[in-house]
This record gives C-alpha cells, sequence and structure tokens, in this order.
C-alpha cells in the first residue's frame, strides 16, 4: 500500500487535505441529493431502532438485553449502520471512480479511507439520537462513556483493515460483491445488537469473542450498562481489530498492482 512515508510531514498533510476533500465530496453528494438530506441520518438506525424495540418489548417476551432497551438498542445499532454501510461501500470502492484511482498519483488506500471517515461523520452526526433516548429514557451515564472514543478508534482501524481487504478483492472478483452483502446480512444477527455477549448460551459467548464487533460494541455500551463489560470479548476484539488492520495492509499491498491493471 502508498502511504505517507514517516518523516514527511508535507506528503501527510497533503494526503490528510486530500481524504477531508474526497470524504466531503461524498456527503455533498449524499445530500444534494436528498430531500431529507441529513435527516437520513438519523432516520435510518431510529427506524430500525423503534422496529426492534416494539416487537421485542410490545409483541414478545423479551429475555434479552438491558434496560432501557432502546438505549441498549441504539447504543449498538448506530455503530452497526456505520459498519454496514462501509463496507457495502468498500465493494465498489475502485470501480465507482475507476479513472481518478489510475490517473492520480494519490497513494490508493485513500479510496478505502475516504469511505471510513465520510460514514464516520454520518456516525457522529446520529448521535443525536443516541443522546435524545437516553436523556427521555431517563439512562443512567457512567464512568464508562469514557471508553466510547476507545470504541471509534478500534472500529474505525477494524474498518480501514476490511476496507483494504474488501475493496481490491472485489474489484479482482467481482462475485465477492453479492457474497459480502450476504455475509453482512448473516453478521447482523450474528453480533450482539439486539442482545448482548452474556445472553447467549453455553460456549456461544466464547465464541461471539472472534467477533470483533462484539468487544466494539461492549465497549460503546459501557456508559450506560457497566455490567456488560466482558474483558475477553473487549481484549480479543481489539486484538482482532488490529490484527484486521495489520492483515489488511500487507493484502492491500499485494493486490494493489493487480487492481490497477484489473481498472
Amino acid at each position: 500500500m502508498s502511504t505517507p512515508a514517516v518523516g514527511a510531514p508535507g506528503t501527510a498533510r497533503r494526503y490528510l487535505h486530500s481524504l477531508w476533500l474526497l470524504s466531503a465530496r461524498d456527503l455533498r453528494l449524499r445530500y444534494a441529493t436528498s430531500a431529507l438530506g441529513y435527516l437520513w441520518s438519523v432516520l435510518d438506525p431510529l427506524v430500525m431502532s423503534l422496529i426492534y424495540w416494539f416487537v421485542f418489548t410490545q409483541v414478545f417476551q423479551r429475555t434479552v438485553g438491558q434496560d432501557p432497551y432502546i438505549v441498549f438498542l441504539i447504543a449498538a445499532l448506530l455503530p452497526w449502520v456505520w459498519f454496514n454501510t462501509a463496507v457495502g461501500d468498500f465493494t465498489r470502492a475502485f470501480n465507482r471512480d475507476a479513472k481518478l484511482v489510475r490517473s492520480t498519483a494519490i497513494p490508493r488506500s485513500i479510496w478505502v479511507n475516504r469511505i471510513v471517515v465520510s460514514k464516520g461523520i454520518e456516525f457522529v452526526f446520529s448521535l443525536p439520537v443516541l443522546i435524545a433516548f437516553a436523556v427521555f429514557a431517563g439512562a443512567s451515564v457512567g464512568w464508562g462513556l469514557l471508553l466510547f472514543p476507545v470504541a471509534v478508534l478500534l472500529q474505525t482501524a477494524l474498518l480501514v483493515g476490511l476496507g483494504l481487504l474488501v475493496a481490491p478483492l472485489c474489484t479482482l472478483y467481482s462475485d465477492l460483491e453479492r457474497t459480502t452483502r450476504l455475509i453482512l446480512r448473516v453478521l447482523f444477527y450474528g453480533s450482539p445488537i439486539i442482545y448482548s455477549v452474556g445472553d447467549l448460551p453455553g460456549i456461544f459467548p466464547q465464541l461471539a469473542a472472534f467477533n470483533p464487533l462484539a468487544g466494539i460494541f461492549t465497549l460503546y455500551r459501557m456508559g450506560f450498562f457497566p455490567e456488560l463489560w466482558d474483558t475477553m470479548t473487549v481484549v480479543v476484539g481489539a486484538v482482532m481489530s488490529l490484527g484486521i488492520l495489520a492483515l489488511g495492509i500487507v493484502v492491500f499491498r499485494a493486490l494493489e498492482r493487480p487492481v490497477l491493471k484489473e481498472l
């Protein structure tokens, strides 16, 4: 992967400036072509949360999660939307801007990182939903809220690593785009969003720890539900997130040249 060299602050500044311009362009295009604009960043997770809240509190007798359940849901659904939309966009990261990818001298990793940043900004824009429901539902807030930025950093590392894997592989093997969508559907129910890791029976909590999202979602919820802390899940999730980042860097370096030939 072509990355700014250590000790070259000018190169790093140009990279970051280009990254910001591309991310801002993505946000402008998303909001300029939508009548509701920014509200879509709020409506999508809000509607999902309300549906699951209704099903599990009004229709079925809920045996999972914590109260207030709507806060429990939103604390994981918001980062899930960031994860899901970013990974979905990774599958088209290079094909969508093929001419620019081929013709510019910018390190090609920027086409992955701009998705992580733009979708991350949308995630930040959606946080008022979590704050509003926490206040409305009377959720208690504790020291665990300090772990929220840690969760953001780990999710960023995980997404960058996945992007460096998914983007080039989907460019070389087009069938992987549909496969990725299928995996995301399964992963939604395989991640502790509508339930917590502690709600799982038998050996499943130990197995769930190897899903890095389990540890990340636990960190997001710590500010409201400190009783959900699980050291193994958080530590394994952090290690796996950083491991996927390292793997992504290695794979991207190996596949960058074949990707350019394919484009």
